[in-house]
């Protein structure tokens, strides 16, 4: 007995060590960006790692018509028997064709694998199928002459070729999709904008690009008539302040003058962006046919793209531009959509108050603001000349009126000329062929 404990003492010293290093090794887990759907010349791709003693590799591999290729590697430095806590880390590893010529232009199979820094060195994978893309895509435009105004809309065709996955049209930093054509037509379509706030020599382009970051442009014939923006001052008094900010925050507390630049600037941010953030529930298709239609005996109190300078006891403390048109009629009058459309949009929306808004299809919406009352929800369809709600105050309103705007995949526009029948011909139906848009 005595003879047996002293062989299996010793053993047990020197297994036990081994036994709780192989027990507390882990397996590393990795994620690659799921947008990775491409490479080119050289795709960065980056990789979240998370193994609790790091890693001491990271390869990735590209199979392609059967034959599997080293396509770039990270060596790390390495330990098996002393570890280190390693929080959750992010790599990048170049793939492509130039570190990869063998690779060839079309399907193949992207792997990740990482080793884990520890004894007992596990490996874990991830694999997507890919493209290999390493020659731009191809793209025109049509030859028409395109009239735009600064702030206003319009339609381009597009002929995208080669490998693409979007396509549409860039002005200065703004971006617009594009459409396969209705009716079965070849080709693809723009309506696009000059927005409002872009120099006037901002150039339209169309575009096309893939996944593996080629991308191809081309410009088209257009000629601009841009359009100064109208200034005007608006007078604030605490008055006006207590109002207005008691139904945008219920309940607040401070300085009313501070309270209200914050609601005026970084809500007003906030807000555009949950209103240009609903281009991504557009329909593909067109939702209208007749022209759209200004509120019916509404006055027009202000118009689109106004430059406002607010003064308090007689200082400018601010200036914003006002993107939409302010039509007044009488406390509380029904408010009539403007097309038909689908409802995208039916609640509070700080500066805005009461809000709703309509899709109308291919990225154009219709928004309807300082409402009192809202007689839709999401997901209605509705007709032209159908009653949404109520005018109101509510929001950031100086009184009683409707705030209309018009918005094309998230860029506000001048919704005058989507008004005029003739701008419509010109522009929608002519450039697309079509009598009948549905």
């Amino acid at each position: 007995m005595v003879k047996r404990l002293l062989i299996i003492i010793p053993l047990a010293l020197i297994l036990l060590p081994v036994l709780i290093l192989l027990l507390l090794s882990a397996t590393p887990a990795i994620e690659l960006d799921p947008a990775v759907t491409a490479v080119g010349s050289q795709t960065p791709l980056k990789i979240h790692v998370n193994a609790p003693h790091g890693i001491r590799r990271l390869t990735a591999f590209v199979e392609q018509n059967g034959t599997r290729y080293k396509a770039a590697e990270l060596d790390l430095p390495s330990t098996r028997f002393r570890w280190h806590k390693a929080p959750p880390s992010d790599a990048m590893l170049l793939v492509g064709s130039k570190t990869t010529p063998v690779l060839k232009d079309g399907k193949a199979t992207l792997t990740i694998e990482a080793v884990s820094n520890d004894f007992r060195g596990s490996t874990a994978a991830v694999t997507r199928e890919i493209m290999v893309a390493t020659q731009p895509p191809l793209v025109s435009a049509d030859g028409e002459q395109h009239y735009i105004n600064q702030g206003g809309s319009e339609t381009v065709l597009i002929s995208p070729s080669g490998y693409w996955t979007e396509a549409g049209v860039k002005v200065g930093k703004y971006t617009f999709r594009s459409f396969a054509m209705p009716g079965g037509k070849p080709g693809r379509f723009s309506l696009y904008a000059f927005p409002w706030d872009l120099p006037e020599d901002a150039v339209p382009e169309v575009f096309a690009r893939n996944p593996a970051g080629a991308e191809a442009t081309a410009r088209f014939n257009y000629k601009l008539f841009p359009k100064p923006a109208r200034k005007r001052d608006l007078n604030i008094d605490d008055a006006f302040l207590e109002r207005v900010l008691s139904d945008i925050q219920p309940g607040a507390t401070g300085d009313l003058l501070t309270r209200f630049l914050d609601v005026n600037r970084n809500m007003r941010r906030q807000n555009n962006q949950t209103l240009a953030d609903l281009r991504f529930k557009t329909e593909e298709r067109f939702l209208w046919n007749e022209p759209f239609q200004q509120q019916p005996n509404s006055k027009v109190e202000s118009v689109f793209a106004d430059d406002r300078s607010y003064l308090y006891k007689g200082k400018k403390v601010d200036e914003q531009v006002h993107l939409g048109f302010d039509l007044s009629i009488t406390r509380h009058v029904p408010i009539e959509a403007s097309n038909d459309g689908k409802v995208v949009y039916a609640s509070r929306l700080g500066i805005y108050g009461n809000c709703v808004v309509l899709d109308h299809g291919y990225g154009l919406q219709s928004i309807y603001g300082h409402l009192s009352q809202i007689d839709v929800k999401v997901g209605d369809m509705v007709r032209k000349k159908q009653v949404i709600g109520r005018s109101g105050s509510t929001g950031l309103a100086g009184g009683d009126h409707l705030h209309f705007s018009m918005q094309l995949d998230g860029v506000q526009v001048n919704p005058v000329e989507w008004w005029d029948g003739h701008w419509i011909k010109d522009h929608v139906r002519n450039r697309l062929g079509l009598t009948d848009l549905r």
